[in-house]
């Protein structure tokens, strides 16, 4: 059964911006499910910001096993509700790849705990991408560094937790470095953040990094059955303990209560 995957997109620079409509005339998200359709073990379907629900239901979530997102421009009108939707499918062990300025997402944000600010600037730079960690899934297929001959630059410090692995580093044309392939495990979910793909540039067609993608997506899938309530904190009954035991000393809770939150 192939990997069901959608791949979000604000779809705001994609219809106003002549250059980005040019680049890609189906829309960054149109262009990135292709680079996914490319293996045959991927079903790549899209979902835009516009949509009702952001285009990301609970039903369609609940389909998802691997989650892409791509934003920009509106960061802060992504609903709420929409994020603690996608927060807890990743937790149950939905896979979420970020890609580019959707490390100021909401949900990237919100599951990293740390404000993911870096420095940047557009110049039109290039951008050579190291392999550091050549054995895992996600480099497999690439040489041990490629060049995107044009793109935004940016660099260190990126303020994100330290990561569970570092697969890329970038170095660019001004002298600066950044950690633009880095993975991440929150509940039973995995997630790979990844910088190449500024908007004005044909980023996402370029040959390496739609490798890149397809690893990530193949990486990021968890076939387990989803993780339901990872996010409840159950009370576990005294009669319930796996070895008996005496109850002993006072009591805040009344048995059966939820936990406080």
């Amino acid at each position: 059964m192939a990997i069901r995957v959608v791949v979000w997109g604000e779809n705001i620079h994609d219809r106003e911006n002549e250059t980005v409509r040019k680049i890609y005339p189906k829309g960054m998200h149109g262009a990135i499910a292709d680079a996914l359709n490319k293996d045959k073990g991927i079903k790549a379907a899209t979902a835009t910001m516009d949509q009702p629900e952001h285009g990301l239901s609970q039903k369609l979530l609940d389909q998802t096993d691997v989650l892409t997102w791509w934003g920009h421009r509106n960061h802060g009108g992504v609903d709420d509700a929409i994020v603690e939707r996608v927060a807890k499918r990743v937790w149950e062990g939905m896979g979420l790849i970020v890609l580019h300025s959707g490390h100021f997402s909401k949900i990237f944000r919100r599951l990293m705990g740390t404000p993911c600010s870096l420095t940047w600037r557009e110049a039109g730079e290039k951008e050579r991408v190291w392999t550091i960690n050549r054995q895992h899934p996600i480099a497999q297929g690439l040489d041990p560094w490629f060049v995107i001959p044009e793109t935004e630059m940016y660099g260190e410090p990126f303020l994100i937790p330290e990561p569970m692995e570092t697969v890329f580093i970038s170095w660019y044309d001004g002298g600066e470095v950044f950690r633009s392939g880095v993975t991440f495990q929150r509940g039973g979910g995995r997630i790979f953040y990844f910088s190449p793909g500024h908007e004005v540039y044909p980023i996402y067609k370029d040959r390496n990094v739609g490798q890149v993608l397809r690893n990530a997506v193949n990486w990021a899938y968890n076939p387990a059955k989803p993780w339901k309530g990872v996010e409840i904190a159950p009370n576990r009954p005294t009669e319930k303990a796996p070895e008996p035991i005496t109850e002993k000393g006072p009591k805040l809770h009344k048995p059966g209560e939820e936990g406080l939150r």
